[in-house]
C-alpha cells in the first residue's frame, strides 16, 4: 500500500510553519493515542503514521528533502521516514510534545505501563562519494567507533521501578483521567542497574569498539543528504535499543563534469579548423568515455544533448541528460604565415557572420536545456 503524503497525514499544507506542524501533530497524537484507543490496531497505525510524518516535517533538512523527492528521499536509509518507526522510538523522542499536560512521557499500549526501553545515542559520519558512485549507487564499508556492552557486564532489575523503567501516575487533564509515565530516575529508564562490570567499561557497562559497517547508498543521492542506518549507533545499557548511524553525503567535485540536479554539463573545446571541418571527440561520462560527432560548421555555444547520460532520479523515474557545451577555441598568438592567412580571410565574404534563423540565442539555448 502506498504511503500517504505526510502533509495529508497531519492535515496541513506545505506552507505550514514549525509551530503549526507541532500543533497539528499534537492534535493527531491525542486523537490516536493508545491510552484513548486500547487494543485498536487502526488507531495505533495512525498514531505511528502521524509520528513518522512529524519526525520528517519538524526537521528543516528532512522536510526540504521530502519536499523535493517525496518518500523516495529516505529509501535505502531505513529508520524514520522509511516506515521504520516503532512505539519505543515515538515515546523516547516525542514524549515532550505535550508539555506538562501529559507528564514526561507516555504509558505505552493501552495504558498498560509497559517498559520504556532506553535508546543509545546516534552517531554521525560523513561519506565522500565520487560522481560515478552517485550515478551508479555504491556500497561502502566504513569503520565506526561505537559504544557496545562490555563483555562480562551483568545487570539486575531496578529496585525503584521494578524493571519497568518508568514511574507511572494518574493525571487529571482536559481529556479526563489519564495514566502517564516518566523515566525512572534511579535507572534512567533502562529498568536495570549495573550488577557487575569489567574495569574497562564505563559507568553504564559500555566500552568503545571499532566495527566495520556496510552502508548501501542508492543512486541519485544529493550532496548534504542524510541517510540513516538503524541500530548502528551507540548501544544502550541493559536491554535498551541501539542508536542509529546518521550518514551525511558529501559529493566530490568531478574534474570535467558539473552536476545540476539530475543533469550533467561538460565543456568541450574544439579548435577553429575542427569547428570548420567537423570532427569527433572522446568525452567523459559517469559510465565511461564515449565518442561524439561534431558537425562541420559548428558554432561556439552549441549544446549537444546526450539523453540518459546524466544522474538517475532518486525516485527511480528515469535519468538526467549530459549536456555538452561546444566552445570554439580561438588562438591568442599567431605566426606570420597564420596571421597573413586570416588577414586574407577578412576580405572573404564566406567568413562573414551570417546567423541563420535556426541559430538560437543564448537564452533560447538555456530554455531548451530545461524543456
Amino acid at each position: 500500500m502506498a504511503k500517504r503524503d505526510y502533509y495529508e497525514v497531519l492535515g496541513i499544507n506545505k506552507g505550514a510553519n514549525a509551530s503549526e506542524i507541532k500543533k497539528a501533530y499534537r492534535k493527531k497524537a491525542i486523537e490516536f493515542h493508545p491510552d484513548k484507543n486500547p487494543d485498536n490496531k487502526e488507531a495505533e497505525a495512525k498514531f505511528k503514521e502521524a509520528a513518522e510524518a512529524y519526525e520528517v516535517l519538524s526537521d528543516p533538512d528532512k522536510k526540504a528533502r521530502y519536499d523535493q523527492f517525496g518518500h523516495q528521499a529516505f529509501e535505502g536509509g531505513g529508520g524514520f521516514g522509511g516506515g521504520g518507526m516503532n512505539m519505543d522510538d515515538i515515546f523516547s523522542q516525542f514524549g515532550d510534545i505535550f508539555g506538562g499536560g501529559f507528564g514526561g512521557g507516555f504509558s505505552g499500549f493501552g495504558g498498560g505501563g509497559g517498559q520504556r526501553r532506553v535508546k543509545g545515542s546516534n552517531l554521525r559520519i560523513r561519506v565522500k562519494l565520487t560522481l560515478e558512485e552517485v550515478a551508479n549507487g555504491v556500497e561502502k564499508k566504513i569503520k565506526v567507533k561505537r559504544k557496545i556492552q562490555a563483555p562480562g557486564t551483568t545487570y539486575k532489575t531496578c529496585s525503584t521501578c521494578h524493571g519497568t523503567g518508568q514511574v507511572t501516575r494518574i493525571t487529571n487533564t482536559i481529556l479526563g483521567r489519564m495514566q502517564t509515565s516518566a523515566p525512572c530516575n534511579a535507572c534512567g529508564g533502562a529498568g536495570q542497574t549495573i550488577d557487575k562490570k569489567p574495569a574497562d567499561a564505563d559507568a553504564q557497562g559500555l566500552k568503545v569498539a571499532e566495527e566495520t559497517v556496510s552502508i548501501k547508498i542508492p543512486a541519485g543521492v544529493v550532496d548534504g543528504m542524510q541517510l540513516k542506518v538503524s541500530g548502528k549507533g551507540n548501544e544502550a545499557p541493559g536491554n535498551g535499543i541501539s542508536g542509529d548511524l546518521l550518514v551525511a553525503i558529501e559529493e566530490i567535485d568531478h574534474e570535467r563534469l558539473q552536476r545540476e540536479g539530475d543533469n550533467l554539463h561538460y565543456d568541450l573545446y574544439v579548435s577553429f579548423p575542427e569547428a570548420v571541418l567537423g570532427t569527433s571527440k572522446e568525452i567523459d561520462t559517469v559510465t565511461g568515455k564515449v565518442r561524439i560527432k561534431v558537425e562541420a560548421g559548428v558554432q561556439s555555444g552549441k549544446i549537444l544533448r546526450l539523453r540518459g547520460k546524466g544522474i538517475p532520479s532518486l525516485n527511480g523515474y528515469g535519468k538526467g541528460d549530459l549536456l555538452v557545451h561546444v566552445n570554439v577555441w580561438t588562438p591568442k598568438t599567431l605566426n606570420k604565415q597564420q596571421k597573413e592567412f586570416f588577414e586574407d580571410m577578412l576580405e572573404d565574404d564566406h567568413f562573414s557572420p551570417k546567423p541563420e534563423s535556426s541559430d538560437k540565442s543564448f537564452f533560447e539555448k538555456v530554455k531548451d536545456m530545461f524543456s
